[in-house]
């Protein structure tokens, strides 16, 4: 405009604080959103599952897609679904916590691997829900739904409950509060036998589960301890619901906690 000032581009700051349709939301903060979504189950994701779990706009999704699998943070399978690509597996293999509890854990892991020739786990607590550090399978008998960096509930699975049973109380209490999803046959959905057996499991040290997750699948796990005590892991075993009796496989699963627990000593 001639004998005026001219008009200033469309600042970052402004393309950055987001839009008419999602106010005071950021380009970051949107794109966190879509990841977030694959922080749970199921592994691979359509369009529409993603954006009724980041509660954006579709175009929005469809946009931030496009772009986060460009960058290799996310992969487009053949079905048109959506699923954690390589690069942000790289990025995040290099979080120092998660990979060193995991090497120190791997030997005792491959240990109780070879004596039970099932399903191990190594499980942490992530907020209010059990994340997935480690699994190890030879030749097992029971499939069951877990996979590395996979979160699920903490009531639902014996190593969850280990981790649930040891949290502080501003965790335990929203977990019951929120209502506890059924999984399975075996899931606990009431929140007084649910304070029961986490009781149990802190006087006895470890967790029995049977079709609690995954139907037919049955777990017996055990705390691992940091410096101080703190319960900072659990590991588990899976084995077929049709095991008659999971005690035998006691011994092992706890000596395989204490001996990551002694590792994890200053």
């Amino acid at each position: 405009m001639m004998g005026g000032s001219p008009v200033p581009p469309r600042s970052r700051r402004h393309t950055i604080a987001g839009n008419a349709a999602e106010p005071g939301r950021t380009v970051l903060s949107r794109a966190f959103a879509v990841l977030d979504s694959f922080l749970d189950a199921p592994v691979d994701k359509t369009h529409g599952e993603i954006t009724r779990a980041s509660g954006l706009a579709p175009a929005t999704v469809h946009r931030l897609l496009a772009e986060l699998t460009g960058w290799g943070a996310l992969e487009r399978t053949a079905r048109g679904r959506y699923r954690v690509g390589l690069r942000l597996w790289q990025l995040g293999s290099q979080a120092p916590g998660g990979r060193g509890l995991r090497d120190l854990a791997l030997p005792f892991l491959q240990d109780l691997l070879q004596v039970s020739n099932e399903v191990v786990h190594l499980v942490v607590r992530d907020q209010d829900r059990a994340l997935y550090l480690e699994k190890l399978e030879a030749h097992p008998d029971v499939v069951v739904t877990s996979r590395v960096g996979l979160r699920l509930p903490m009531h639902a699975s014996g190593p969850g409950k280990v981790l649930l049973a040891h949290a502080p109380r501003g965790v335990v209490e929203p977990v019951l509060a929120a209502g506890l999803e059924r999984r399975a046959s075996g899931t606990i959905t009431d929140p007084a036998r649910l304070r029961e057996a986490l009781a149990e499991i802190r006087r006895q040290g470890f967790a029995l589960s049977r079709d609690e997750m995954t139907e037919g699948a049955s777990s017996v796990a055990a705390p691992v301890r940091g410096p101080a005590g703190r319960v900072v892991a659990a590991i588990s075993v899976v084995v077929p619901s049709r095991t008659p009796n999971l005690l035998p496989l006691v011994p092992a699963v706890r000596m395989a906690a204490m001996g990551v627990s002694r590792a994890l000593q200053p």
